[in-house]
């Protein structure tokens, strides 16, 4: 198992519903992440890979849902997954001024997938998530190639590092070094458990609103630091995966709930900022070649719904605290630096 010291590990426990094995996205079952980092002196970013699941997902689809907190993003694939209420491809994070060239690279990857099936592929919506990591990395050489997205995709495995580590590399949050960030609950229903986790990409935030465990510890640091007040111009990407069947509608609902876990952070979601988060449920695979007229799937009870609206809340803000706790110290291009929250809790 992985050691890095997570936030649980310095006596701070967010919420109170039971946690899984992991503590991450992929204690829901099938689902895999992989990281590919370009740590030069010009270059702080990278590329980070969710995989749904281990089968084709092009061609065993899940119902998926997505949801615009705020929307100065440049997500790509989102108009299909409201339109459809399901994804078809694996979900790449990575910078801003690279989400084209990550788009090619997995186009290219689903069609090799596809070839191994016989299968033609000649439509497809790759999703691609980003955030601007140019206070650390040069963003216009557009440093992440083909090769790095194939490498994060050979990566994937269940017990991934977080931080300062693939798209997150470069990443900033609460003007503290972000990245990459996760966590899992545990939720009970008709007696059986189910898990939902959350993987952030953090990138958002001032300081001095930064709150712990309903402290605002961020304006004592802000003031140690001499931090300069900024505009809030970040962005966080939120990816929650469960094996809870759930209808789009239903997971278009519990991903709005993202923004309690920001809220309780201190975060009030500025202007610059770009809040996007997708969902899916791993439950209900939609076949792409399926020939009967009517299928059947199941979907939860909405009156039960309360208790994943909490599980959404807790991993969203432990998440994003275990991308800071577990992030190093950065210097990047033009000798700028993010500190880490670790030194200062």
């Amino acid at each position: 198992m992985i050691k890095q010291k997570r936030i649980e590990d310095y006596g701070i426990k967010i919420g109170r519903l039971p946690k899984g094995k992991l503590n991450k996205i992929t204690d829901v079952k099938g689902v895999k992440v992989g990281h590919c980092t370009i740590d030069t002196e010009e270059n702080k970013t990278g590329v980070t890979v969710i995989l749904p699941m281990e089968d084709n997902i092009y061609m065993n689809k899940l119902v998926s849902a997505s949801y615009v907190l705020n929307g100065f993003g440049k997500t790509a694939g989102l108009v299909q997954i409201e339109e459809l209420g399901n994804i078809e491809s694996i979900i790449a994070l990575t910078n801003t001024l690279n989400v084209g060239l990550v788009h090619d690279a997995v186009v290219e990857y689903m069609i090799n997938e596809c070839n191994k099936e016989n299968f033609q592929l000649k439509t497809f919506n790759p999703v691609i998530c980003e955030c601007n990591d140019s206070y650390l990395n040069n963003i216009q050489s557009r440093a992440v190639q083909k090769e790095h997205v194939y490498k994060a995709i050979e990566d994937a495995k269940e017990d991934f590092r977080e931080g300062d580590i693939g798209a997150g590399k470069g990443m900033s949050c609460h003007q503290l070094k972000g990245g990459i960030g996760s966590s899992s609950r545990i939720v009970t229903i008709d007696g059986k458990p189910y898990t939902l986790g959350v993987l952030v990409l953090s990138n958002y935030g001032l300081l001095e609103d930064l709150t712990i465990g309903g402290k605002n510890i961020g304006s004592t640091i802000s003031k140690e630091l001499e931090m300069k007040t900024e505009a809030d111009s970040g962005s966080i990407i939120s990816i929650i995966a469960t094996d809870i069947p759930m209808s789009s509608r239903q997971l278009g609902r519990i991903c709005k709930r993202t923004g309690v876990g920001l809220a309780r952070l201190g975060s009030y979601i500025g202007h610059g900022s770009g809040e996007i988060t997708i969902a899916f449920s791993t439950s209900n695979r939609i076949k792409h070649n399926e020939n009967e007229g009517i299928i059947d799937m199941k979907i939860m009870n909405e009156d039960e719904i309360n208790i994943v609206f909490r599980a959404v809340a807790e991993c969203e803000e432990e998440a994003v605290l275990n991308s800071m706790i577990t992030s190093e110290k950065v210097i990047g291009t033009e000798g700028r630096m993010r500190e880490t929250l670790k030194d200062y809790i």
